[in-house]
């Protein structure tokens, strides 16, 4: 009985240098503690599905291009102009993230999708599959906002996470499979 406690220990502990060697080289990978994001809506569809896991970069690890210099340098992210960027909305940490394109930069008092002076400079953004910007509801996304920049995408392997957090969403995961 003895021998098997020992041998249960030193399993649990491998696994967990395993686990905090994983944590470790994904954090100097990406520059951030969140490596992916699951996509929970169909705002950027077809180019993201509802339950892919979105495997992402520290804003700080890279340079954001919009869709309006995307077109000038040719270059593309997830089929589109521009990067793809998680942020919270108007700052607030109590919200879920929103994953969408940097469509262009505004400055302050700079013109706004809505005809609006915008309060201060930042992101415009707008789901690929939305017809139009986020900003008439949502200021422009401040630098400090954005949680992480969209590199690669999982399908299906965001699911489990989005499962905790509505276990509803088990029933659409099946019919999506069939």
């Amino acid at each position: 009985m003895k021998k098997a406690l020992i041998e249960t220990g030193k399993s649990l502990v491998e696994a967990l240098i395993i686990v905090a060697i994983i944590i470790v080289v994904a954090y100097a990978a990406t520059g951030t503690w969140h490596i992916g994001f699951a996509v929970e809506s169909g705002s950027m569809l077809p180019n993201m599905q509802v339950g892919d896991l979105i495997f992402v970069q520290a804003p700080q690890r890279t340079d954001i291009i919009t869709c309006e210099e995307g077109k000038l340098a040719d270059y593309k992210s997830f089929n589109g102009y521009g990067d793809v960027i998680i942020y919270r909305p108007n700052g607030l940490s109590s919200t879920t993230p929103i994953i969408h394109r940097a469509m262009y930069w505004v400055e302050k008092e700079g013109q706004m999708p809505n005809g609006r002076p915008a309060p201060h400079e930042g992101y415009i953004t707008k789901g690929d599959n939305n017809a139009g910007y986020d900003q008439p509801n949502l200021q422009p996304v401040k630098p400090e906002w954005i949680v992480a920049i969209a590199k690669a995408r999982a399908p299906y392997l965001g699911y489990p996470s989005l499962i905790l957090k509505n276990p509803s969403i088990l029933k659409e995961w099946f019919l999506n499979l069939w």
